[in-house]
């Protein structure tokens, strides 16, 4: 992580720190609201996310209320963070940290960028349907390159929880359901946020959240408890935080939940063992918004000091906002109760993050840098159109209604389609409305003609006159649905997953008119589709794609880019059905049509489309699928052939099942993926080599086993779909 002379600049800094200097580093702030607007600045972040105030409103307050920015404790050397996205604030508060205290450490600036700081790329739930490593690093870099440009130099990302349950409204900000595909995001984000270090404005440290099994909370329902085995743990909510950490990854933030019975803020198993230990992340711990102050309301703490002793000495080196490190530490080292060794490993820990950042030696953002903030370059832009067209998935298109004739008239209906608002997803924090693209817009922008009726959308009352006259006057509907950014994120589990509102009256209407309709999902969870599936004959997942959503979902719509986005997360047919996922263990009696097996007596056995799910306008064929057994591993082959009558994307996906093990294992598990690019045609041969080391998994000792034995692996379109073939294993 660091050079020697590095490590020695740090441990001669550590030897020239008082205690409360060491503390202060421990101790991250966040600008408070003071005047006529007297609430924390979390809080108001909160408030932003959760529809409480509007983005205006939002900027409002930012621009007229007076905040307290902490210059005093800065200047004391008694705080180590800051949060805030002002590059001319930065560089203030960073001059007085480097010029006016004692020792001169610069600040960590702090900030969640979770999908783009002002280019807003797609959600990371539509973003990982892409199934592009690539992509996936090349969207971080912008977004660590804007991040420096703004002044920070600490991503709060990427948001690594694996989530089989759609009630749960963060889903919108993970990778999806399946720990391979979490890995490969994982490593890929790593590697664009702190990967390009050939000058100090292109990279930020990473903070991978949330540390740990965050998203298994019961009922969806967001805060809740957790509960698993180790072997679940090990196998599908820590894969992603150990490719991060392989990858590079320097800081973490624990999570806000308990995982059987202990806070995540206060584990020590979880940070010290694991973390820290076994899998020997360099950096360090930050705690989420009031984590340690909520540990007294879990009711494992007694009060705020007994919870601050319980954080430090679990491995927890930086509290986010409650003050409780700076106000009680002191105190419990003189105590006995925490001990010097653990605040040493803390700051040195957050040191070294520091020095590794250059901000010892290059502290400020450049003046030319800041006034470079004006407008998003063009390749920024580029990068943001490019994910959006790929995460956008084609589920259902029955009669070939698309893509659209450009000679066709076009009647656009739903609020959705011309609100810039709404393209951007839960938790962008920096976007400015006039740099979004609406889907109205992007079919103007394509040359498409559309005539725009607002209708309705998620909330309030449906204009069925107004749906009437779209159905009279066009030659074809296109229906934009779904979710406000406001019904995802943190704080918005839902116990009903449907449409919401009216909207489904709507499209029903349509229907009845018997005019050509396409349906447009814009949502930031998989919504439970079984009566869209039955019913409507084409329908596309857009998700939240980003300021450049409209030009992308436009450029689907009218052919110019053919669909290639899968599903990176199992869309319900119900919501009762949730938790609902395709590598789930088998049961001793499957679900099936008869009686006595695991099923629901009201709803569907199966999902409304799988993971790993999506459509083309072309079609492929898969033949031929072979397994070579290697010296330590498998080549597997199948030829692919595009069967259609255009080029096409095909991903290509390989999964894997442990028929008889020590443990029951999944039906099926992805193991790899390969995107294929065919001209009409045009067929061929794709390879995969599986290592013998990747087809074990973690028992209940946490320990990796491989098992001799029979497998089976899987090539097809979707975890679904696939040709299959039977191994006997032998390690």
């Amino acid at each position: 992580m660091l050079t020697q002379t590095q490590k020695n600049r740090v441990e001669e800094l550590l030897s020239q720190m008082t205690l409360d200097e060491k503390i202060g580093q421990m101790n991250q702030e966040s600008p408070s609201i003071v005047g006529g607007f007297d609430v924390p600045f979390p809080e108001l972040i909160e408030m932003l996310n959760d529809g409480r105030i509007t983005q205006e409103e939002f900027g409002k307050i930012m621009s007229t209320a007076e905040r307290d920015f902490h210059e005093d404790d800065i200047r004391a050397g008694l705080v180590g963070s800051m949060m805030g996205d002002d590059p001319v604030k930065a560089n203030e508060l960073q001059k007085i940290a480097v010029e006016e205290s004692r020792l001169g450490i610069p600040l960590i600036m702090g900030f969640d960028v979770i999908h783009g700081l002002r280019t807003v790329y797609p959600i990371a739930i539509a973003e990982a349907g892409s199934f592009d490593e690539n992509l996936f690093e090349r969207t971080a870099r912008v977004a660590a390159k804007e991040s420096r440009a703004h002044g920070i130099n600490w991503n709060f990302a990427p948001m690594l929880d694996v989530a089989r349950d759609s009630r749960w409204g963060r889903v919108s900000e993970g990778p999806g359901e399946d720990p391979y595909l979490a890995s490969v995001f994982a490593g890929a984000k790593i590697r664009g946020l702190q990967g390009d270090r050939s000058s100090v404005e292109n990279y930020v440290a990473a903070c991978m959240k949330h540390y740990i099994a965050y998203s298994a909370c019961e009922s969806g329902r967001d805060y809740n408890t957790t509960s698993m085995s180790v072997s679940q743990l090990y196998n599908v909510y820590l894969p992603p935080f150990r490719a991060a950490v392989e990858a590079g990854a320097l800081t973490a933030m624990a999570s806000f939940n308990d995982l059987n019975g202990v806070p995540c803020t206060v584990n020590r198993w979880t940070l010290r063992d694991i973390l820290k230990g076994s899998l020997q992340m360099p950096g360090f711990v930050v705690s989420d918004a009031n984590g340690i102050r909520e540990c007294v309301t879990h009711g494992i703490a007694e009060d705020d000091a007994d919870a601050g002793v319980q954080a430090a000495n679990a491995g927890l080196d930086m509290d986010m906002g409650t003050h409780i490190f700076r106000d009680h530490l002191r105190k419990a080292v003189e105590d006995g109760k925490v001990s010097m060794d653990v605040i040493d490993d803390a700051v040195r820990r957050i040191l070294s993050v520091k020095m590794w950042l250059g901000l010892f030696d290059h502290p400020y953002v450049p003046e030319e840098t800041i006034r470079s903030n004006a407008v998003i370059p063009d390749e920024h832009r580029a990068v943001a159109l490019e994910a959006a067209k790929k995460s956008i998935v084609l589920l259902k298109n029955e009669g070939q209604v698309l893509p659209l004739d450009r000679s066709r008239k076009i009647s656009l209906i739903g609020n959705l389609a011309d609100m810039s608002e709404e393209v951007i997803g839960a938790w962008a924090m920096s976007w400015k409305r006039e740099d979004c693209v609406t889907i109205r817009s992007g079919l103007e922008n394509a040359g498409a003609n559309v005539t725009y009726y607002p209708c309705g959308g998620p909330e309030g009352e449906i204009d069925f006159a107004q749906v009437e006259k779209a159905c009279r006057e066009g030659d074809v509907v296109v229906a934009v649905v779904g979710e406000l950014v406001s019904m995802s994120g943190e704080a918005s589990s839902k116990a009903d997953t449907r449409i919401p509102g009216k909207q489904r009256e709507m499209l029903q209407a349509v229907l009845e008119s018997g005019k050509p309709l396409v349906t447009v999902l814009m949502n930031g969870r998989p919504l439970a589709l079984k009566w869209e599936k039955e019913n409507l004959p084409v329908l596309v997942e857009a998700w939240h794609l980003g300021i450049e959503m409209g030009n992308a979902v436009a450029a689907v719509l009218m052919g110019d880019e053919n669909p290639g986005g899968r599903l990176a997360s199992t869309m319900p047919a119900m919501t009762g059905q949730c938790p609902i996922y395709y590598n789930h263990p088998n049961t001793g009696r499957p679900g099936s049509k008869s009686k006595f097996t695991s099923k629901y007596l009201d709803a569907p056995l199966g999902p409304a489309f799988p993971f790993g799910y999506g459509l083309s306008y072309t079609t492929f064929a898969y033949s031929g699928l072979t397994v070579e057994e290697l010296e330590d591993g498998y080549q597997i082959g199948v030829t692919v052939k595009n069967t259609g009558d255009r080029t096409g994307t095909e991903t290509v996906q390989l999964y894997m099942q442990d028929v008889t093990a020590s443990l029951v294992r999944p039906v099926r598990e992805l193991r790899g993926f390969r995107k294929v690019t065919l001209e009409a045609g045009e067929e061929q041969r794709v390879v995969f080599l599986l290592q013998k080391k990747n087809l074990g998994f973690w028992n209940n000792q946490g320990t990796y086993v491989t098992e001799d034995g029979l497998y089976v692996f899987y090539v097809g379109a979707n975890s679904e779909d696939c040709l299959c073939e039977r191994v006997m294993v032998k390690f």
